[in-house]
């Protein structure tokens, strides 16, 4: 079944496939100073933004516009700019990686949703104690932090967590944080005793 999504969707992002390679390797981190002309690139984005300030439907509007130039626009570009003569096995077996991965994050992601679901089910008091103190936290947080800040954080952490995971950063220092808490916690505990 996953081979099958698979396949459609390298199907259905047959035109994209330069694109997505050439992304790939810059969310990947291939070169060293990928993060940071990624990062100045967000930036520059959302410094824009905040500069020009526009409404929310001006800003939705904007960004569909953009999204559906970039699917008409893309495909013909990247046949005529890359050529498709030039695919290669490797990069044929990478394309079909990146495609598998976001099969398997959109399965996760359909996964939690479900077991959300089967809580709110199984154990409604739970599901609703949860919802309403994880969500008050979020109201809580998006009151303090401008709402733009807090959008330009999250986006800058997805683009730069493929990187991130693949260097093992986010490993290593989850890691330090921990051994860390255990000698606080056993200093703790030897201060009990």
């Amino acid at each position: 079944l996953m081979a099958a999504e698979t396949a459609q969707l390298e199907e259905h992002l047959e035109g994209w496939g330069e694109v997505m390679l050439a992304a790939d390797h810059v969310l990947r981190w291939d070169k060293p100073w990928f993060p940071a002309v990624m990062m100045l690139v967000v930036s520059v984005v959302f410094l824009l933004i905040y500069w020009l300030d526009p409404s929310v439907l001006t800003g939705v509007s904007c960004a569909i516009m953009v999204i559906c130039l970039a699917d008409y626009l893309v495909p013909t570009v990247a046949s005529r700019m890359f050529g498709s003569n030039k695919w290669t096995t490797e990069q044929q077996q990478r394309f079909h990686e990146i495609c598998s991965n976001l099969v398997k994050t959109k399965r996760w992601v359909v996964g939690w949703w479900r077991r959300l679901f089967a809580l709110k089910e199984e154990k409604p008091k739970m599901y609703f104690m949860t919802a309403v103190s994880v969500l008050s936290v979020v109201a809580w947080i998006g009151q303090q932090v401008h709402n733009l800040f807090l959008t330009y954080l999250i986006v800058s952490f997805i683009l730069l967590f493929p990187g991130l995971n693949r260097h093992r950063l986010i490993t290593k220092y989850v890691g330090m944080a921990r051994r860390e808490i255990n000698k606080l916690l056993k200093q703790k505990e030897k201060k009990n005793e």
